[in-house]
């Protein structure tokens, strides 16, 4: 069944939906899936009630198959195989094993070594997914952070960043590159080449890198180090307080905001016989069975579980915790705080995150029953500097999740080997190399050489080499389809039928009609421009590769509607499209517009206002930089 009414209809009709679309993405109270499979749906069925005429389809523009071919799309596949090549590298320790090279035992040289793998970044970067880079690396910088006595804050964004910027060189160094030649080919237009924006993305990366090594770590607020983290540490988890029939704190009244006792926590919540007592607590008092949620410091849970176990632990996780006393007096770790429960063995606090590839993610810590599995005890839980007000064991993880442990030491160095974790303040010994990391790093310089090269296609060679990691046992098939992240087919799948709909509808021909339509904006360099900033703006508000997807049909619509100057070198339409690459990958002013972001965000201790400091400086830099280049290399 399909209705014909005025063409314009449809066209704001998909304006509307792109501007909802864009708004739920950015404001992330409905999970991003959720998001995606709206979007698609609202597509199939829109698509299905009312005909869209397209010159190039009798059967309208917005078919099922049209609608559903971006999951197909080459560039996702490729997306995806790259994804399972990368943690394939991880599961074999193959970059542990090149970075470790890197570490030297002589402080005199950690300063050295600290730029020297920010330099492996950003180089690796161009030529691989950055996210295994920045997850090796996290903790080999906290170690020699602490080997020259300085807080690792001053590198974790460094370290992000510089995994960015070198994902802009290259058509493979980051997924938007991806995204935005496939959306070309779509369009009829000649695909990006493997080298094609080398030189100018080199520039642009040298320029940020400058910026990065020299001005970030010194205008990033101060926090602590891990020395000082091992005495306390300011930043706060949300832990759970069983209150028992014989517990001190029974009949315990809020006075003036406080509970007696409770100095040192703060109440976000008390659970009383199913229901949920919220703030303020003024007049309350704690009851036998409460169960209260609060946020504190990593010593202050250290402090409880020293003195009052019961209330942070079940009796089953007491005894895990105490262990035996076969090994009674051990030392802990140095580089962990430690605890001693009741005269039994030296017991660790840690810090691990989750990984994006963690089977964890998505369960619930009920669920994970992570004592059980590890013989370690959740503490507290932290998401993105901030803490969440819900029971810890309802509480669903996700990427870049740092969890507060308890357990014995050898139970903590164990999670290091574990790839659903990045335990936190880690070890910078050398660690020998694992049987199939040649295999990995041999599979993996095949891929790049032969889509380099052109022998073979880059989705060609990205999918036989994700085949080759598991044919060879670098990884099996359950943990390789554990890196393949479903947010990023989803979204992707969703945006590139969205950009299809608004080029049919008319909506991104109108969208580059109105920057066109701006007074300062009347020369091919101030489009350019302008393009840049608006793009670099929306990539920190939603994700860099729905924005690459969304702006790229109207980037070329632009480039579409210039009369090409007959002594220009480039194509417009080359030109246009490498400014949104550029741009969408200028992912710096905001934690939630790249993955890295987040995953530096916990080691980091950073707030949202930390990037947009150290961010907003970056991005102007970068688009003055391409300004230039705009002028000189492209002649514009």
């Amino acid at each position: 069944m399909n209705f014909v009414i005025h063409p314009d209809f449809h066209m704001w009709f998909m304006l509307a939906v792109t501007a909802v679309a864009v708004f739920a993405f950015v404001r992330e109270k409905i999970p991003l899936e959720i998001t995606s499979i709206a979007l698609m749906t609202v597509l199939l069925v829109y698509g299905q009630v009312f005909y869209i005429e397209d010159a190039s389809s009798p059967e309208g523009g917005l078919t099922p198959d049209t609608v559903l071919s971006g999951f197909a799309n080459p560039s996702l596949i490729a997306v995806l195989a790259l994804l399972v090549m990368g943690q394939g590298m991880i599961h074999t320790e193959s970059l542990r094993f090149i970075t470790n090279k890197f570490v030297s035992s002589d402080k005199r040289f950690a300063w050295f070594s600290l730029v020297s793998i920010l330099v492996f970044v950003c180089v690796m970067s161009s030529m691989m997914n950055n996210t295994p880079l920045v997850i090796i690396a996290i903790p080999l910088l906290q170690a020699l952070a602490r080997s020259v006595g300085m807080s690792s804050s001053r590198f974790m964004m460094p370290l992000s960043f510089v995994a960015i910027l070198g994902g802009m060189t290259t058509l493979v160094g980051s997924s938007t590159n991806l995204l935005v030649s496939s959306t070309m080919v779509e369009l009829g237009y000649k695909p990006l080449g493997f080298f094609d924006f080398i030189i100018p993305g080199s520039v642009l990366a040298f320029v940020g890198f400058i910026y990065v090594l020299v001005v970030v770590p010194y205008i990033l607020p101060k926090r602590k180090t891990i020395a000082e983290e091992l005495v306390g540490d300011e930043k706060e988890f949300v832990a759970e307080l069983d209150i028992s029939e014989d517990s001190k704190l029974v009949g315990v009244e809020c006075v003036e905001g406080t509970f007696h006792g409770l100095e040192d926590m703060n109440v976000k919540l008390i659970q009383r016989s199913g229901h949920l007592i919220l703030p303020p607590f003024e007049g309350y008092k704690i009851h036998k069975g409460d169960i209260l949620i609060v946020a504190t410091t990593r010593q202050t849970l250290g402090n409880w579980l020293s003195k009052y176990p019961g209330f942070l632990l079940s009796e089953e996780e007491a005894e895990i915790i105490e262990g035996g006393n076969e090994e009674k007096g051990a030392e802990g770790d140095s580089e962990h705080g430690t605890v001693k429960i009741e005269g039994a063995e030296t017991r660790v606090l840690a810090q691990i995150m989750i990984t994006p590839a963690s089977r964890m993610i998505d369960m619930s810590l009920e669920h994970v029953n992570f004592h059980k599995q590890f013989g370690a005890i959740i503490l507290g839980i932290q998401r993105r500097a901030r803490v969440v007000r819900r029971r810890l064991g309802r509480i669903r993880l996700e990427a870049g999740d740092v969890l507060l442990i308890a357990g014995k030491n050898s139970v903590v160095n164990a999670l290091r080997n574990n790839p659903d974790f990045i335990v936190l303040s880690g070890s910078k010994k050398d660690l020998p190399v694992p049987g199939k990391a040649p295999m990995a790093i041999g599979i993996f310089l095949l891929t790049i050489g032969s889509a380099a090269s052109g022998l073979v296609s880059i989705p060609a060679a990205a999918f036989a080499g994700a085949a080759a990691m598991i044919a060879s046992g670098c990884l099996n098939i359950r943990q390789a389809t554990r890196a393949i992240d479903r947010k990023i087919f989803l979204l992707v799948g969703s945006m590139l039928a969205l950009g299809q709909a608004l080029q049919v509808t008319g909506g991104a021909e109108y969208i580059s009609s109105l920057i066109m339509g701006a007074s300062f904006a009347q020369t091919p360099l101030a489009m350019v421009a302008m393009l840049f900033i608006i793009v670099a703006f929306t990539t920190n508000i939603m994700t860099n590769n729905a924005c690459a997807i969304l702006f790229t049909p109207i980037a070329l619509a632009i480039a579409d509607n210039i009369s090409q100057p007959p002594d220009l070198e480039y194509s417009l339409s080359f030109i246009f499209a490498i400014t949104v690459v550029f741009a969408a990958n200028c992912s710096f002013a905001s934690p939630i517009g790249y993955q890295t972001n987040l995953l530096v965000m916990g080691p980091g201790q950073y707030r949202f206002r930390d990037f947009i400091k150290a961010g907003v400086p970056l991005v102007l830099l970068l688009w003055c930089t391409y300004i230039i280049l705009a002028w000189s290399y492209f002649g514009l």
